[in-house]
């Protein structure tokens, strides 16, 4: 008789763990990445734009759809509401776009000890993310809605300025903090973390076939909600925001938001780690 494999699923408890867990860890990342200062050198901007490894890691480890989601929302949360800011459509266009890029990367991966197929997946979430970032821009300067400042000595071309805007996040932001951390932890942590949740690792039995994203179906949809993302934000940048909000909180926000995410990011462990040895327990006992 052939063996049905089972496909890689979590319980609704597991779900809303794993999405409170990115939630609140990805939103400490933000507001660490606030305190950093940025260099910029003409239109270029050198920065740590985000700590993308953190992101990238739980969606390959664990269910990629809400670790991304996760992710998105808390920097929604931690990195703007809880800053006094909320730009209304604008923030619309953050949460589709990181999402779909981070949900990507996670499907890719069949199995998380493989780093070439890990690395894969780092470096394509990021372009994703960076690339359909980059369209919007251009897209925003073309039809009116957004300012492009020409630099003394070169062509008014905002292709080309946005164009090395992208090579420069994908290449310092994505090789430094999302490829290199991320081939680092997951074969580390890969069979280690998954218990705290009362999870199996994902192996080739339990995987996101990456045909998946090959569908059509999957094409189509990404590209209506990138259609979509784009367009709230060219209502915001235009203008246009029904549900616009901002308040002066001063610079003890960003403190108080990073001490927040961070008691969110402790209680989340504490109670994986609770629960694990609650199971623990209850296995011995049995």
């Amino acid at each position: 008789m052939t063996q049905i494999k089972e496909r890689y699923t979590l319980t609704q408890p597991q779900k809303m763990m794993v999405f409170i867990l990115s939630m609140s860890l990805y939103g400490l990342s933000n507001m660490i990445t606030e305190l950093v200062p940025e260099v910029n050198i003409g239109p270029v901007n050198f920065s740590i734009e985000y700590f993308a490894f953190i992101p990238l890691t739980l969606c390959i480890l664990f269910h990629p759809f809400y670790a991304a989601i996760g992710a998105s929302i808390g920097e929604v949360i931690f990195g703007e509401v809880m800053l006094g800011q909320f730009s209304g459509f604008g923030e619309i266009e953050k949460l589709v776009i990181f999402t779909l890029a981070m949900y990507v990367a996670g499907i890719i991966v069949n199995n998380p000890k493989n780093k070439v197929q890990v690395g894969i997946a780092a470096m394509t979430g990021v372009i994703i993310h960076q690339f359909l970032n980059m369209i919007s821009d251009i897209t925003k300067v073309w039809i009116g809605v957004d300012d492009f400042e020409a630099v003394s000595g070169l062509p008014q071309s905002v292709v080309a300025i946005e164009g090395f805007s992208f090579l420069n996040d994908v290449l310092f932001s994505g090789i430094l903090f999302a490829l290199l951390p991320t081939l680092y932890l997951v074969p580390r942590l890969y069979g280690k973390i998954e218990p705290l949740l009362g999870m199996k690792p994902r192996d080739n039995k339990t995987k996101y076939p990456i045909s998946g994203i090959l569908k059509p179906r999957f094409i189509i949809i990404g590209v209506l909600l990138s259609a979509v993302a784009m367009g709230c934000e060219f209502l915001s940048e235009a203008g246009i925001d029904i549900f616009e909000w901002e308040a002066e909180f001063g610079d003890t926000a960003i403190w108080i938001s990073l001490a927040a995410a961070a008691v969110v990011a402790l209680i989340t462990i504490i109670v994986l780690v609770t629960g694990k040895n609650k199971a623990k327990r209850s296995m011995a006992n049995e």
